[in-house]
C-alpha cells in the first residue's frame, strides 16, 4: 500500500514556522532529501535562521551519513513542493478551516500511496480530515519543541484514517531517528501536551495568587523534577522513589493526599494582572538575552541532556 519504509529518501515538510522548519532540520539531519513548502517568500530568512539554529545542534549529536543542508529545496507552489513526495509532514497554522482546505487539495493531488502526517497540537484528525478525498493515510504525528531535537512524535488516527497508515507511520518515525508514541484513541491534547498543561495551568494558579514568582516556579522544575524526567518518566519516578514497595507503596501511603486542595486543575482566569505578572515575570528571568540567544543555549544544553543519556545505557 505504501512505500518500503526502507526507500523512503523523500520527505517534503509544509510550514515555515518553528514546527515546520524543526521537522525540516530533523529530516535533513537523517539523510533525507527535503522539499519545503513555504506560502509566503517573505518567510525564507526566519525559516533558513531557524535551520541555522537547529542544524549546530544537530552536528553536535552527529548527522546521520550524507546529512546535508544542501539536501533541500524551497518551494511556494504545494503542487510542485509535493511532487514525488514519498511521506508529507504538514505543519500549517493551527486553524481548522485552514488544516481542512489544505487537505482537501492534498487528498487530490498527492498519489494516495503517500501519507500525510499532521504536526497539530490540538486538532482532531477527525476533524481535519472531514473534507479529504482520500483520508484513509492521514494521520496525527504531533512533535514536542523543539522537533529536531526532542524524539518524541504522538502518533493517531481519525475516524477514517486506515490503521496500516498508523503503523506505518510508526515505522517511519522510528527509522527516521523519532521514539514514536502510538496513542490508544483520539484525545485532544494527546499524551505530553495534556501533561504539560497540567504544570501550566499549577504555575498560572501560583502566580496568580501569588504564591510564586515565575522564576520560583522555574527554578523548582530546574532543580527539582526535570532532571530527573530526564531519565525517568512521573509513573516510573514515584515507582523507585519508594523502595521495595515501588507504586504500591507509592499509591498506599499518599494517595490520600491527592485530595489535598493543592492542586487546582481547572485553569485559573487570564486576567490583565495575571497576564502582567507573567510577561513581567519572564522578562525579568530573561535579563535583556533576545530570542536567537536563548534558544542556542536551550538547544546546547538539551543536546548536553541527550548524550549523557546516551552514554550512560
Amino acid at each position: 500500500m505504501f512505500c518500503e519504509i526502507t526507500e523512503v529518501r523523500n520527505v517534503t515538510s509544509l510550514g515555515a514556522g518553528p514546527i515546520g522548519g524543526g521537522w525540516t532540520a530533523h529530516f535533513l539531519a537523517n539523510g533525507y532529501d527535503v522539499k519545503a513548502y513555504l506560502h509566503d517568500k517573505s518567510e525564507i530568512e526566519d525559516f533558513y535562521n531557524i535551520l541555522k539554529t537547529a542544524w549546530i545542534s544537530l552536528k553536535a549529536l552527529g548527522l546521520a551519513q550524507g546529512a546535508s543542508l544542501d539536501r533541500l529545496t524551497i518551494f511556494n507552489d504545494l503542487e510542485s513542493a509535493v511532487e514525488g513526495a514519498q511521506f508529507i509532514q504538514e505543519s500549517a497554522p493551527e486553524r481548522l478551516d485552514i488544516k481542512q482546505t489544505l487537505y482537501q487539495t492534498l487528498g487530490t493531488i498527492v498519489p494516495q500511496n503517500v501519507v500525510i502526517a499532521s504536526s497539530t497540537s490540538g486538532l482532531m484528525m477527525t476533524n481535519i480530515q472531514e473534507k479529504c478525498s482520500t483520508p484513509g493515510r492521514t494521520v496525527i504525528g504531533h512533535p514536542f519543541n523543539p522537533p529536531y531535537l526532542l524524539p518524541l512524535v504522538e502518533i493517531v488516527g481519525g475516524k477514517k484514517t486506515n490503521p496500516k497508515t498508523v503503523a506505518w507511520a510508526e515505522s517511519f518515525y522510528a527509522a527516521s531517528g523519532k521514539s514514536p508514541l502510538v496513542m490508544k484513541k483520539e484525545i485532544p491534547g494527546f499524551v505530553a501536551t495534556r501533561l504539560q498543561e497540567a504544570l501550566w495551568r499549577e504555575a498560572l494558579h501560583m502566580v496568580a495568587n501569588g504564591e510564586a514568582t515565575p522564576a520560583d516556579i522555574d527554578n523548582a522544575l530546574i532543580n527539582g523534577p526535570a532532571a530527573r524526567m530526564a531519565v525517568q518518566g512521573q509513573c516510573m519516578a514515584f515507582h523507585v522513589a519508594c523502595g521495595e514497595g515501588g507504586m504500591a507503596t507509592n499509591l498506599d501511603q499518599f494517595g490520600p493526599a491527592l485530595k489535598l486542595p493543592w492542586t487546582r486543575l481547572k485553569a485559573p482566569e487570564l486576567t490583565k494582572e495575571l497576564r502582567d505578572r507573567m510577561v513581567n515575570g519572564c522578562t525579568e528571568i530573561a535579563s535583556g538575552q533576545d530570542f536567537k540567544e536563548m534558544a542556542l543555549q536551550r538547544d546546547k544544553s538539551i543536546v548536553a541532556v541527550l548524550n549523557a543519556i546516551k552514554q550512560s545505557k
